[in-house]
C-alpha cells in the first residue's frame, strides 16, 4: 500500500499489514487470512498523498508546478489529520473497540499512520530544501533565511514589519494571570520564551502569525523572499519591549474539523449547521508540528497544554507554513509553468458566425457530453443555466448544489430567475464538509431573492449533480436536464476532470422530476427509469451488473473510472466476477481497498491511478455484457482483439504516434452499458448520501466515453499500477503517451473540425 517515491524500492511493504516483515510477498501468501481481503482505506489514502508528492519530485516538469504540488500534498495531509485521524482518535477516546475490514486496530492504525506520515514529511524536506529550493535559486527564485540578509534588506524588511505586520499582531502571555490561549486550527504560530532583566522570570508567549498576509515577504529585487515567520521572529523585541528574548519556535496544531451533526435531534438544520460550526472551531487538537530544533521544554508545554501525546508531535525540518509556495506559483513566470490551456466551448455550442447557439434548440437535437474542463463549464453548464434563468419560456428550474464557488454564476442565475417570477427551487447542501458557512451564505443569499430553498436531508448528505429545466414548448412542456460528476463550481471546473450530460431524453426528465420532489417533499420512490439513485438502488444495481458480468464468465467485462472503491460488498462482489473469469479494469485515482492480482482471488483485476495536471475525478461505469469473446482470462485475444499485457498498458497495445500526434488502440468493444454520475463505491455514498448516476444511451456519447476510457487505460506518463501487496508502482513510460494532454488536443480538434471540416488534422503538440 505504500507508494514509493520514484526510484525507490518498491518491495519494502507490508509489515503496518501484518503480512510479513522482510519477507518477499507471493500473491497467495496475500491471503493467509480472509482480513487481508482488504487494504486499509486510511494507509490507502496516504497511498495517494503519496503519488501527490511524487509530482513534486518529478524531474523535468515545470518547477513552480512541482512546487504547486508540494502544497498541494502538504494541504491534502492537513485534511487527512483535521478528518481521517481526527476520526480514529475519536473512537479511540471513546472506547470503540473493533477492527477495520483489513484487520488492523485504531490504534494500530494510528501507530502505522504515524510512520507513513513521519517517511512522507522526510521526502517533502528532501524534495524541498535539497531539490526544488536550489533549482528555483538558479532561476532566479530565491527563497532566503532572514539571517543571511545584508544591511540594506534588513531595512526593508524592517520597514515592511513596522508598516504591514506589526499593527496585527497580539502577543498573548501565559501568567497566573492569563491562561493558554486557544491555538486555532491550522494557524502558524511563534511560541516565544522571554525573561524579565529585573526580576528574572521566564515566561512563555504565543504570537499567532497573521493568515491575512501573505506567508512569503518579497525584497526589492522581487526574487528574494523571506518567510513571513523570519520576519516577525526578528522584530520579537518591538512586541516585548524591555524584556530579553531567551528563545522562540514555529508550531503549528491540526484540530478535528468533521462535522458531527445529529441530524435527528436537529429541528431547524440550518440553525443546527451553524451552532455546529462555531464549536468545530474548538475542535479537539490531534497534531502538533514543531520546528525540528525546538527545545524540550517548550515542546513538552505544547504537548501538555494541548492535551496531545508525544506520537502527536511532528518534528519538521523545514517551512512549517507549505501553503506559502502559493505566493510563488502566483508570479509571473510562465516559463516555469504548465503551458496554459484555455477550456474550449463544446462544438455542438458554440454558435455560427459570432451567433450564440440557441442551447434548448442544440440540446432537443441531442444528447451534449461535456468534459471538464477541457470543454468549458462556462460555455456548456453556466449557460445553460443562465439562458434558462433569462428564457421567457422557462417555467421552473431545479438544481442541487453540494459546493460551489465564492462567485458562483450559478447562483448568481438562479437568484435572476427567482427575480424573474420563475418557480426556482436549490438543495443547497449544507453538510459539505469544508463548505459549510460558504453554503450558508449562498443559501440565505438565494432565499432573500425568493429561491425555495431545501436545506438537504435528515440523516442524508445530497452529493448528486443534478439540474432540472422546465420549458413551455408548444402546447406543452419539455423538461431539460444536467447530470454530471462534478459540482457545480466554475474554479474547481478549471481544476478537475469530471463529466456530465445535458439532454432532453423525456424519461430522464421524469426521473429528475421525481427525484426533486423526493428530495424536496415527501416520497418513497425507489424505481427510477433511467436513474440509478442512492440509497435508494443504486447499490441493488451496481451489485445485479457485477452479477450479470459474472454469469458471463470470461466473456463478462467490467471496466470503472471512479475516485475511491471502499465499500466491502462491492469489492467482494468484484472478487466473485474475476474468479468466474471476468476481466476488471479500475482506475481508482485515490483510494482503493481492492487488492488485485491476487491468485485465486482477484487474477483478472488491475487497477491503476492517474495523478496529473489536473484532478481525475469523473466517475464513470462500464458494463460488456459479453463483449470480450471467451479465452481472454487466459490471455488469449478477445472478441476486440486485445489481450491483458504486462508492459504497463493493461490491454497489450501501446499507442502509436504519427505524423498527425496519437492513435490509440481500441481497447473496448462497441457494445455493454455506459453509466456516469456522482457516486463512488464507498458506504457513505451508496447508503448515506443522495446520488445519481445515469445510463448513457446515445451511441455518439457512448464512443466518446470509449474514448476516455481507452485513453486513460494507454496512458504510461501519469499512470501508477496497485499490485496484490499493496504496493504502488509507477507505470514505466515506453512511448511518453500523456493522458491528460491528448484530451486537450483532442477537444481543440473538435472545435476546429467543426469550423473547418475539410482541414488537415493538426499534430498534437505535446506528442
Amino acid at each position: 500500500m505504500h507508494t514509493p517515491t520514484l526510484g525507490e524500492d518498491p518491495s519494502a511493504s507490508a509489515a503496518r499489514l501484518g503480512v510479513g516483515v522482510g519477507v518477499e510477498l507471493e500473491p497467495a501468501a496475500v491471503l493467509a487470512d480472509d482480513e487481508h481481503r482488504y487494504i486499509n482505506r486510511e494507509l490507502s489514502t496516504l497511498d495517494f498523498n503519496s503519488r501527490v508528492l511524487a509530482l513534486a519530485e518529478r524531474q523535468g516538469d515545470p518547477l513552480l508546478e512541482r512546487a504547486k504540488f508540494a502544497a498541494i500534498f502538504s494541504s491534502n495531509m492537513d485534511e487527512f489529520f483535521q478528518v481521517r485521524v481526527a476520526g480514529l482518535k475519536d473512537q479511540l477516546a471513546a472506547g470503540i473497540g473493533g477492527t477495520a475490514p483489513d484487520g488492523l486496530s485504531v490504534s494500530d492504525q494510528l501507530r502505522a499512520i504515524r510512520g507513513e506520515s513521519m517517511a512522507l514529511f522526510e521526502r517533502r524536506r528532501r524534495v524541498l530544501l535539497e531539490d526544488l529550493m536550489p533549482a528555483l535559486s538558479e532561476a532566479s527564485i530565491v527563497l532566503t533565511d532572514f539571517d543571511a540578509l545584508d544591511g540594506r534588506d534588513r531595512a526593508w524588511a524592517r520597514r515592511v514589519f513596522t508598516e504591514r505586520i506589526f499593527p496585527v499582531l497580539t502577543p498573548l502571555a501565559v501568567d497566573p494571570g492569563h491562561p493558554f490561549p486557544y491555538i486555532s486550527n491550522l494557524s502558524l504560530n511563534l511560541a516565544v520564551i522571554v525573561r524579565d532583566p529585573v526580576r528574572g522570570d521566564r515566561r512563555f508567549a504565543r504570537l499567532k502569525v497573521p493568515e491575512m498576509l501573505p506567508g512569503l515577504v518579497g525584497l526589492p529585487d522581487g526574487q528574494r523572499f523571506v518567510p513571513l515567520e523570519q520576519v516577525i521572529a526578528a522584530h520579537l523585541g518591538a512586541l516585548f519591549p524591555g524584556m530579553e528574548i531567551e528563545s522562540h519556535h514555529v508550531f503549528r496544531v491540526t484540530r478535528n474539523a468533521d462535522l458531527t451533526l445529529e441530524d435527528e435531534e436537529a429541528d431547524d438544520l440550518l440553525e443546527a449547521v451553524e451552532m455546529e460550526l462555531r464549536r468545530r472551531r474548538f475542535g479537539r487538537a490531534v497534531r502538533l508540528e514543531v520546528d525540528a530544533h525546538i527545545t524540550d521544554e517548550v515542546r513538552e508545554l505544547l504537548t501538555r497544554e494541548l492535551d496531545l501525546t508525544a506520537e502527536d508531535v511532528y518534528d519538521i525540518h523545514g517551512p512549517l507554513n507549505v501553503a506559502g509556495l502559493w505566493v510563488l506559483h502566483g508570479l509571473d513566470r510562465p516559463e516555469l509553468k504548465d503551458e496554459p490551456f484555455a477550456p474550449i466551448t463544446p462544438p455542438e455550442l458554440a454558435g455560427v458566425d459570432d451567433e450564440p447557439a440557441d442551447v434548448f434548440a442544440v440540446i432537443r437535437s441531442g444528447d451534449i457530453l461535456v468534459q471538464h474542463p477541457y470543454d468549458s463549464f462556462a460555455s456548456s453548464v453556466e449557460t445553460f443555466i443562465a439562458e434558462a434563468a433569462h428564457d421567457p419560456d422557462v417555467l421552473a428550474i431545479k438544481q442541487t448544489l453540494y459546493r460551489t464557488s465564492g462567485d458562483s454564476p450559478i447562483v448568481q442565475s438562479l437568484i435572476r430567475a427567482a427575480e424573474r417570477g420563475k418557480q426556482v427551487a436549490a438543495l443547497v447542501e449544507l453538510k459539505a464538509r469544508g463548505d459549510e458557512a460558504a453554503n450558508i451564505g449562498w443559501a440565505k443569499a438565494l432565499e432573500r431573492a425568493g429561491v425555495h430553498v431545501v436545506y438537504g436531508l435528515v440523516g442524508l448528505k445530497t452529493h448528486s449533480k443534478t439540474a432540472l429545466v422546465v420549458r413551455r414548448e408548444g402546447d406543452g412542456i419539455r423538461r431539460y436536464c444536467h447530470i454530471g460528476t462534478g459540482n457545480y463550481n466554475s474554479t474547481t471546473a478549471r481544476l478537475y476532470e469530471d463529466l456530465g450530460v445535458l439532454t432532453a431524453n423525456p424519461d430522464l426528465g421524469a426521473d429528475l422530476t421525481d427525484l426533486f420532489n423526493f428530495l424536496t417533499g415527501y416520497s418513497r420512490r425507489v424505481d427510477y427509469r433511467r436513474l440509478l439513485v442512492a440509497p435508494a438502488n443504486l447499490r441493488t444495481s451496481i451489485l445485479e451488473l457485477i452479477a450479470r458480468e459474472r454469469e458471463l464468465g470470461p466473456a463478462g467485462r467490467i471496466v470503472w473510472k471512479l475516485n475511491n472503491l471502499v465499500d466491502t460488498h462491492i469489492i467482494d462482489a468484484l472478487y466473485e466476477a474475476s474468479a468466474a473469469g471476468v476481466q476488471i479494469d479500475l482506475i481508482t485515482r485515490a483510494i482503493c481497498c481492492l487488492r488485485p492480482g491476487v491468485a485465486g482471488l482477484s487474477d483478472n483485476i488491475r487497477v491503476r491511478s492517474l495523478v496529473g495536471r489536473w484532478l481525475e475525478h469523473s466517475r464513470v461505469y462500464y458494463f460488456g455484457g459479453g463483449a470480450v469473446a471467451p479465452g481472454a482470462a487466459n490471455g488469449q485475444a478477445g472478441a476486440n482483439g486485445h489481450r491483458p499485457g504486462a508492459d504497463g498498458h493493461p490491454n497489450g497495445d501501446s499507442p502509436v504516434r504519427t505524423d498527425h500526434g496519437w492513435r490509440t488502440p481500441r481497447v473496448l468493444p462497441d457494445d455493454g452499458e455506459w453509466y456516469l454520475g456522482s457516486a463512488d463505491m464507498m458506504e457513505r455514498n451508496l447508503d448515506r448520501r443522495v446520488e445519481a448516476v445515469v445510463q448513457i444511451d446515445p451511441p455518439d456519447l457512448q464512443s466518446r466515453l470509449r474514448e476516455i476510457i481507452e485513453v486513460e487505460l494507454l496512458d504510461d506518463v501519469l499512470s501508477w499500477t496497485l499490485g496484490p501487496d499493496g504496493t504502488w508502482s509507477k507505470v514505466p513510460v515506453t512511448v511518453g503517451f500523456n493522458a491528460q494532454d491528448h484530451f486537450a488536443h483532442l477537444a481543440t480538434e473538435r472545435a476546429r473540425r467543426r469550423r473547418d471540416p475539410d482541414s488537415v488534422p493538426v499534430p498534437d503538440r505535446h506528442s
